[in-house]
């Protein structure tokens, strides 16, 4: 039986959420896992993210790009937030020694951490249209069945490599979500598991 995660990326300063959302993750299954060898790449130019910054007292500001607990104060990890500064930012809050907002930012990915170049736009006034993935316009299946997929996703939560926020079964394809990909990491999938099976998507992608 799949888990269901349900996300919530973040709330601006009045309370409203602004971008959720929800996907199934598969348990980790017994057996062995093959972990795909597909390294955390740098992103040789500008990308932009959309999700909840978090900075807990003294620690660095994270970006979290996945999944956020509706706590108060939300909860969630995140790729480490380099050149944040709060002052740039509008629309956050805090509360118990943290400090968050959802916010759009454009920034520079160096395989592990973001570095913001731009001061951040509050996601309650960034367009948030949908991305659309060619890879899964209307009309194309994929080539897997659900127990298939099913395996291989439980396989890939368990492993821990790629590195998940979301992933979720339609239409013949395993969709996964990461932080980045510049093809590395679907070219490692397709070799282990076969083509048409896993959609790898990056939550960084280029300025529009």
């Amino acid at each position: 039986m799949n888990l269901r995660i349900c996300a919530v990326v973040g709330t601006s300063a009045v309370g409203m959420v602004v971008l959720a959302g929800c996907a199934d993750v598969a348990p980790p299954k017994s057996g062995s896992v093959n972990t795909p060898a597909a390294p955390e790449t740098p992103a040789s130019g500008e990308l932009v993210g959309q999700g909840t910054v978090l900075q807990q007292g003294d620690e660095p500001p994270q970006f979290c790009l996945g999944s956020v607990a509706e706590s108060y104060p939300p909860q969630c990890t995140g790729p480490v937030l380099r050149g944040w500064d709060w002052s740039t930012a509008d629309q956050f809050e805090s509360a118990s020694g943290v400090i968050w907002g959802a916010y759009a930012v454009q920034g520079t990915w160096d395989g592990s951490e973001f570095t913001r170049t731009k001061d951040p736009v509050p996601l309650s006034l960034y367009d948030t249209t949908p991305y659309v993935d060619p890879r899964l316009a209307e009309g194309k299946i994929g080539d897997g069945d659900e127990h298939r997929l099913g395996t291989i996703q439980a396989e890939l939560s368990a492993s821990g490599e790629p590195d998940l926020l979301e992933s979720w079964i339609a239409d013949g394809f395993l969709v996964i979500t990461v932080p980045f990909d510049d093809g590395a990491i679907q070219q490692s999938l397709d070799e282990q598991y076969g083509q048409n099976l896993v959609v790898v998507q990056s939550a960084l992608r280029p300025p529009r």
